[in-house]
């Protein structure tokens, strides 16, 4: 997703990071230093957390005219619009992914962008092959399609979304680092999962199964495929429908003039 920053033309002076510690703040941090002079803002389901992971330690030096303290990450406020969305890794941890394309989109003003990634459908494909071995349900909701995702952009309001995708093979000495990973990965949203919690023996069982069905590389280590999906899209100037009588917001209306200007 940084390396995909060069492709705009205007870097944003304002951005959102949707989710950073799940994101990864390594992520953040760089994105920080990409844009030193842009406003930071933080959306998070813990946010006193990510606030205090994501705050940057005084920049000293030698010389103390250099020294500065780096501005914190603010909350989110209701009235907050920014000029890009970064979600790194949060859209498939969602029930309803357009739902949070359009929240996005509310947050995103006129002429900004949408920048995100998410898992898809051949993610933890040889997994799913174990499960369904087994006869268990599936270990995981079904992931969405990139072609399906770009459609939702467009229904959620953004526009020429640009989608693409990649697969990276991880490996693991064992079936209880690979389980260890896979837990802060994200949420099991498939409706027909276990309603209840598991036992030991199950466990003993799991472990086994996928010692033993799990493919290996060259040098005996598990092998899971992640499809990661990279995806980012504009907010245009909304168009006024031609009509007798038409109600157009004070934020859009606004955005319509600047467009007529340029």
């Amino acid at each position: 997703m940084l390396d995909r920053l060069q492709w705009f033309r205007e870097m944003p002076k304002s951005w959102l990071d949707w989710e950073p510690i799940d994101g990864g703040l390594a992520a953040h941090r760089q994105l920080r230093e990409r844009l030193p002079d842009a406003e930071c803002l933080v959306q998070a389901r813990h946010l006193p957390q990510a606030l205090a992971a994501t705050r940057e330690a005084p920049r000293l030096g030698w010389n103390p005219l250099q020294w500065r303290r780096a501005s914190a990450p603010r909350e989110l406020s209701s009235e907050s619009k920014v000029q890009m969305v970064w979600a790194n890794m949060a859209l498939h941890r969602e029930p309803s992914p357009e739902g949070l394309m359009r929240q996005w989109h509310r947050l995103v003003d006129t002429g900004g962008f949408l920048m995100f990634s998410c898992f898809g459908p051949d993610t933890l494909r040889e997994l799913r092959a174990v499960y369904a071995a087994q006869g268990w349900p599936a270990p995981s909701h079904d992931f969405v399609d990139m072609h399906d995702l770009g459609d939702m952009l467009v229904h959620a309001g953004f526009a020429e979304p640009v989608m693409d995708m990649e697969r990276i093979v991880l490996t693991y000495s064992g079936a209880e680092p690979l389980l260890a990973e896979l837990r802060g990965l994200g949420r099991n949203l498939n409706a027909a999962r276990w309603p209840n919690c598991r036992g030991r023996a199950w466990r003993r069982q799991l472990v086994r199964a996928l010692e033993e069905g799990l493919p290996r590389d060259d040098q005996g280590r598990l092998s899971l495929t992640f499809e990661v999906v990279y995806g980012h899209a504009f907010k245009a100037a909304p168009k006024l429908a031609v009509a007798p009588n038409a109600t157009v917001g004070v934020d859009d209306f606004r955005a319509m003039l600047k467009g007529s200007r340029r």
